[in-house]
């Protein structure tokens, strides 16, 4: 398995030449940050402002952004950035004490969710929210062993590090921890993969308690966006949400990737299955990149973990995350960001098949709204994978910016910001098929089929 602080990342040993200011920059930052410097492309960025889906470097040029989530609602949204600036010109304290805004936002969030769910944590990262689900579940089954997808990411706190198998580089997640296949449907009946995932939960529950570990909640992104991404068909995960309840345990949906309406046909990523979570964790998207993030589940979850332990966090939900926030929400309603993801989703999907008749290296097509990912086909997974590079760094030449997903590091990765328009895709889909016919012509004829399994 490929770690994902490798998929598309700098490798100063194989690097060519740069000009000196370049290699200045590279020098300083390997220098300040050591071992944990980690930066995108072969030949490393910088940008000095952004505008919506476009972000422009030190020179000026604009590179359309079709990689970052996190601006979810678009770079430097106008609405977003003048509601921080007007709360952080009023008053920002943690939460204590009462603030109007605060309470607002913990209304608007829960109506948005199954009436079950009642009670709002705030927190500041995606990680932090998973690291404390993690907590309520061990405390409310009485149990600590996990079930994660084999390429799962879901943050860096120690506890989350311990679920995320992608961040791995050497070893792997431990002994509390099963990591499944992902649900890849291809070439299975209708409700062969509902039954086929709710049987890898299963197993995995029982070889827990083989193991002598209590089962104690299952963790997914319903889009499964680091193995690859899987979205379809929807309703896939309520056989395998049947079993962890049959067996005690608790889902945990971690909503930072497919959440906030992301997937084009509801705000949570979850709804697409019709499943109801017991915790739900969200991270900066809720915020357009600001630090706020939430966890959201059952009172008698939550009660039974600060019966015995305390959870403050100084910066979650003030009043300034409160009003970024309640912008964000304000815009995705108000400009129909999530009637969009489902429009250009659709039609980015629609151009990517048609593309991949015309090039042999393009291969399955999935995702939900404006989360999509493609596989690379080659001669074997490293050539897959080389070539999966080539293409992601051929797009960042010609200032496209993508990303890269799957076991293997197989799969284009397009997550943009949910402002992404036809015109925007249509952009994306020229510069890929650029791209691959410069490839193709380098090796002299389309690039070879997969070898037959």
């Amino acid at each position: 398995m490929k770690p994902i602080l490798a998929l598309n990342a700098y490798d100063p040993r194989a690097s060519g030449a740069f000009d000196a200011s370049l290699t200045e920059r590279l020098r300083r930052r390997e220098k300040l940050f050591g071992a944990a410097s980690v930066l995108f492309y072969d030949r490393p960025l910088e940008f000095l402002r952004a505008e919506g889906c476009w972000l422009f470097d030190a020179a000026g040029a604009a590179y359309l952004d079709a990689y970052n989530n996190v601006p979810s609602v678009g770079h430097c949204h106008p609405r977003v950035v003048a509601a921080a600036a007007r709360q952080l010109g009023t008053l920002n304290i943690h939460n204590r004490y009462l603030h109007e805004t605060v309470l607002q936002l913990a209304e608007r969030l829960l109506a948005t969710l199954p009436t079950s769910l009642s009670n709002v944590t705030f927190a500041c990262t995606g990680s932090e929210s998973n690291d404390l689900a993690l907590r309520l579940a061990r405390e409310f089954t009485g149990g600590h062993g996990v079930i994660v997808t084999t390429a799962a990411y879901h943050g860096n706190t120690a506890l989350v590090t311990d679920v995320s198998p992608s961040s791995y580089k050497r070893g792997g997640p431990p002994a509390h921890v099963r990591a499944i296949a992902p649900p890849d449907g291809t070439g299975l009946a209708a409700g062969e993969l509902a039954v086929r995932f709710a049987a890898r939960v299963t197993d995995a529950i029982l070889d827990l308690e083989r193991s002598g570990v209590r089962f104690s909640a299952l963790l997914i992104d319903s889009i499964f966006s680091s193995d690859g991404i899987y979205a379809d068909p929807p309703g896939f995960l309520r056989a395998a949400v049947d079993a962890v309840h049959r067996a005690g345990g608790v889902v945990i949906a971690d909503e930072v990737q497919p959440g906030f309406g992301r997937t084009g046909t509801s705000l949570w990523g979850f709804e697409r299955h019709g499943i109801e979570p017991d915790i739900v964790t969200m991270g900066k998207p809720m915020g357009n990149g600001y630090p706020i993030a939430a966890l959201v589940t059952r009172p008698e979850i939550l009660s039974a973990y600060c019966e015995n332990v305390g959870y403050f966090n100084t910066f979650a939900g003030s009043p300034v995350a409160a009003a970024v926030a309640s912008a964000v929400l304000d815009v995705i309603e108000e400009e129909d960001l999530m009637g969009n993801a489902r429009r250009v989703g659709a039609h980015l999907q629609a151009k990517l098949s048609t593309l991949a008749a015309r090039h042999a290296a393009l291969g399955a097509v999935r995702g939900a709204g404006l989360y999509v990912g493609v596989d690379l086909r080659a001669g074997s997974v490293a050539a897959a994978a080389a070539l999966t590079s080539a293409v992601i760094n051929g797009m960042r030449e010609r200032r496209v910016l993508i990303g890269a997903a799957g076991l293997h590091g197989t799969v284009l990765k397009l997550r943009p910001p949910l402002s992404f328009s036809i015109a925007h895709a249509d952009q994306l889909l020229a510069t890929l098929d650029e791209v691959l016919t410069a490839i193709e012509a380098a090796g002299d004829g389309p690039l070879p089929a997969p070898s037959p399994v």
